[in-house]
């Protein structure tokens, strides 16, 4: 009831027409942003300075891309020396182009996106700032430090003409930005897509079929299903007792290696201490010669699950016995898997001559059964499976992604819990005034509540949001979603969701978890005072995020760089726990990923509060500016160096993420209309709602006629690949690609003017390729500018090739034909590596101790500097 009394206090101090003359209670204005400022460039600065002087010594967690063997060498990061700051002539010289051929499309995409909205805000910056900020400044309210800048010092309401028409010129610009870089993409993925390279891989010409009726199944019923194109067909169906004994074979093969690995330290330190007891001139002593007793007693024993009560057992023996039966388990499960009636629980990867006929049959109505055959998926990599959600009868599968997206929307609504506690701390000074109980906080210096009201609120909304897409994930995953990229495209969405509603709205407009449930509840009965609310908590807020802008843009972006959990996490793991060669090899070589359900929206929510305030409060965009650009830096240097994405959307995340960002440009427009209205300015308000209808008219209008560009490849593009095809036809040039295309008209219009060809290179063009998409993105334009620069495709180099065995397997459950793991073990002075490798191969396991061996102080050392002598090792097969 406290609480509330404060909500409705406020609400009654805000309604009138001097709502938003007042300083807002809770704002510390400059000693908030001030306070937050000093200890997080403090902070970032520390970080970065550390991680240039350990960078060079730490190369596998700081640079794997330049030397790291899993990768093939064509796609490496051209390597820098070893120099404290050799690293930023790199990535000065390398472009972001570079991401594009040598990782994946969504690695380019990410960086371009950054740039995107770094280049909104700069050009709002541009707009706003010498208009909007003298304004608002002699609008005659009573605001001081940053306060008079913003919107809430103006009491003229000739003043808002200003704010008005500066919305409709830079929101305008916003929209024809947004509907570019969509026209762009859509010209970029068809031009990829159908580029040799990408095309003729085998996931580009496979289609995941889900829902697969049992005559789908069947190989003779190919054509009738799928098409003529169709080739191959890999059904799907439920194999979970034979995973489970193919996870667990594994364990007890990596159970196995450690029980060696002990047994070999045990040995050698027990060799080591008789060797100088007897003073052996070498320092070795044979394993054979130690007493059977010795030998006995350094082997590792444990007392087995299976049976608790009886004894202990020898460990190595033990697991050798359980991994030679649970082999023949396999065996027989595989011998005697079948695919037997599935009702519709079951799925089939099919292979198609082309991916142009890929594209087609993942579009077209392949059978008249309910639910059969669908959903579906091109370009599905074997590795990107999920493989036992594929074979979810189709009435389960809707009841589990029901019942996901409930548990998703009870979570980003009780979200709103600690979310408005942080609002809460935001308002300190509000606080100490309207509890008795917490009027001591108006006893505390003037630097510690500006802390507490600038820095702790922003920092707490950054570490509770890291945590909801990993959650997310789980349960998308856990209900039913067929691949990674599919989870990781939902946990986008939702995550978006959460992060306008749970980082922005719930924090900026309600200010307090009580009053959410209160305040949504009079919104949904009322919509139409949507704006009021806006206008009169938005403003308020403005502070708050600039203080958010500056930790996330110094400490976190400096925190990406530094990477020190990652750090500490490998030298912990190596030094404690790591005590096998596979451990060792895989701790060292696990590089780390990128999860674009957690990115783009974080992002997308920054340019939307950006824009947000871009007429209400504009400082905020430039602070926005600024984080974002040393975010660019910090990813860009990590994905050169150090990040190798694991799941490729194919550019769809991009896309997402340029359809959020209008959410930013919807509230800055009910906001304004809000605001307009509690100040009775009438021309103004007609401005604001025109614009707010021009607003949903485009972006009505551009869905319309660009999804389907967006989800589906053109007929006519799959045919003309088809012709290229059949006629082995190479690709055009960059240069015959150009002469090909028609001018555009600013280029026709610079040729008439007869602009001199210098300017027309660095002035006219450029601005011909950001005005007019419809010539510099079109298919043919992208298709040469992917074949521009000393990166760009090879047509033949780069073409897959595969292997009849590599096809067959490839689509296969990884249960139906991985092989028994070869256990590795290390090298030793006493050869005992060698006496256990020739036990394991006497009982049908295969074993060695190459690539690996024991140092003088017993640590297990590997060959990390030629991969080709890692017997764990095989270059991947790109698919």
């Amino acid at each position: 009831m406290k609480f509330q009394s404060i909500m409705s206090s406020s609400s009654e101090a805000d309604g009138g027409l001097g709502a938003m003359d007042a300083k807002p209670k809770g704002s510390a204005s400059l000693a908030a942003v001030v306070s937050a400022f000093v200890p997080t460039w403090v902070t970032g600065l520390i970080f970065v300075a550390i991680f240039i002087a350990i960078r060079r010594w730490y190369p596998n967690i700081y640079a794997p891309r330049t030397f790291m063997g899993t990768i093939p060498e064509k796609d490496r990061t051209p390597p820098s020396s070893r120099a404290y700051f050799s690293w930023v002539h790199t990535m000065r010289r390398v472009p972001d182009k570079f991401m594009l051929y040598h990782q994946s499309l969504d690695a380019y995409l990410y960086l371009r996106f950054l740039r995107t909205i770094i280049f909104i805000c700069f050009v709002g910056c541009c707009i706003t700032w010498p208009i909007l900020m003298p304004v608002n400044a002699t609008g005659g309210g009573t605001a001081t430090q940053i306060d008079k800048i913003g919107i809430g010092n103006v009491r003229k309401k000739g003043h808002f003409y200003a704010h008005a028409i500066i919305a409709w010129v830079f929101f305008s610009f916003v929209m024809f930005t947004v509907a570019r870089e969509r026209l762009w993409l859509i010209g970029l993925r068809q031009a990829w897509t159908l580029s040799k390279p990408v095309a003729k891989r085998l996931s580009s010409r496979t289609v995941l079929f889900l829902s697969a009726p049992r005559d789908a199944l069947e190989e003779g019923n190919m054509h009738r299903f799928f098409g003529d194109g169709a080739v191959r067909i890999w059904p799907v169906a439920k194999t979970e007792a034979l995973e489970s004994l193919v996870s667990s074979r594994k364990s007890k093969i990596e159970q196995l290696e450690a029980a060696e690995m002990s047994l070999i330290r045990k040995a050698n330190k027990e060799g080591r201490r008789r060797a100088k007891k007897i003073q052996l001139q070498d320092g070795n002593f044979d394993y054979e010669a130690l007493p059977d007793a010795v030998k006995k007693s350094i082997r590792p024993r444990h007392k087995p699950k299976v049976s608790p009560l009886s004894g202990k057992v020898d460990s190595i023996e033990w697991l050798r016995k359980k991994i030679k039966e649970e082999e023949d388990k396999i065996e027989d499960a595989r011998k005697s898997y079948e695919i037997t009636d599935t009702n519709g629980g079951a799925a089939v990867f099919v292979e198609y001559n082309t991916c142009a006929e890929a594209q087609r049959a993942c579009q077209q109505v392949a059978t008249s059964e309910l639910l059969a055959l669908g959903p579906r998926y091109t370009g599905v990599k074997p590795n990107e499976v999920i493989w036992k959600n594929l074979t979810i009868p189709p009435a389960r599968r809707i009841s589990e992604e029901g019942t996901a997206l409930a548990i998703v929307i009870a979570t980003i609504v009780f979200w709103s819990i600690p979310s408005g506690l942080i609002g809460l701390i935001s308002n300190i000074s509000y606080l100490a005034d309207n509890f008795e109980w917490l009027s001591f906080l108006r006893n505390l210096p003037e630097p510690v509540i500006g802390l507490l009201s600038g820095l702790i609120p922003p920092l707490a909304t950054s570490y509770l949001s890291k945590i909801v897409p990993n959650i997310f994930r789980n349960i998308f995953k856990a209900f039913g979603s067929p691949t990674n990229t599919a989870t990781e495209l939902k946990v986008q969405r939702w995550y978006y969701v959460f992060q306008v509603t749970q980082v922005f709205l719930v924090t900026a407009v309600f200010s307090g978890a009580a009053a959410v449930s209160k305040e949504l509840m009079e919104r949904v009965k009322n919509p139409a005072s949507v704006p009021e609310l806006l206008a009169r908590q938005l403003p308020k807020a403005s502070n708050f995020y600039l203080t958010y802008f500056i930790i996330q843009g110094t400490t976190s972006a400096a925190d990406n760089l530094l990477n020190y959990s990652d750090l500490l996490t490998y030298l912990f793991y190596d030094y404690f726990f790591d005590k096998t060669p596979r451990q060792k090899f895989t701790r060292y070589t696990s590089m780390k990923g990128i999860a674009w359900g957690k990115l783009f929206p974080k992002f997308a929510n920054f340019a939307i509060i950006a824009i947000a305030y871009s007429c209400i409060a504009p400082l905020v965009m430039g602070f926005a500016l600024i984080g974002l650009s040393l975010y660019y830096f910090s990813y860009r240097y990590n994905l050169l160096f150090v990040i190798q994405p694991k799941i490729d959307t194919k550019g769809q995340a991009y896309t997402l993420a340029l359809q959020q960002l209008l959410t930013g440009v919807y509230i800055a427009e009910l906001s304004l209309l809000g605001l307009f209205s509690l100040r009775q300015a009438m021309g103004p308000s007609i401005l604001a709602a025109l614009l707010f209808i021009v607003t949903v008219l485009y972006n009505v209008l551009l869905n319309k006629y660009l999804v389907p560009l967006e989800n589906f490849l053109p007929a006519d593009l799959a045919a003309l690949s088809e012709r290229e095809d059949d006629e082995s036809a190479p690709l055009l040039s960059s240069a015959e690609e150009g002469r090909a295309q028609p001018a555009s008209h600013i280029q026709r219009l610079g040729q008439q003017a007869h602009v001199p060809p210098a300017v027309a290179r660095h002035v006219v063009d450029p601005l011909a390729r950001f005005f007019e998409p419809r010539f510099s993105a079109s298919y043919q334009a992208m298709r040469a500018w992917l074949q521009e620069g000393d990166d760009a495709f090879d047509n033949e180099e780069d073409i897959p090739e595969y292997s009849e065995d590599q096809i067959e397997k490839a689509y296969l459950n990884p249960a139906l034909t991985s092989q028994t793991p070869l256990i590795w073990l290390a090298q030793d002075p006493m050869g005992v590596s060698s006496h256990e490798v020739e036990e394991n191969e006497g009982l049908g396991l295969k074993a060695t101790d190459q690539g690996a061996w024991l140092d003088e102080r017993g640590r297990v050392k590997w060959a990390h500097e030629k991969f080709d002598d890692v017997p764990v090792w095989k270059q991947g097969v790109k698919y």
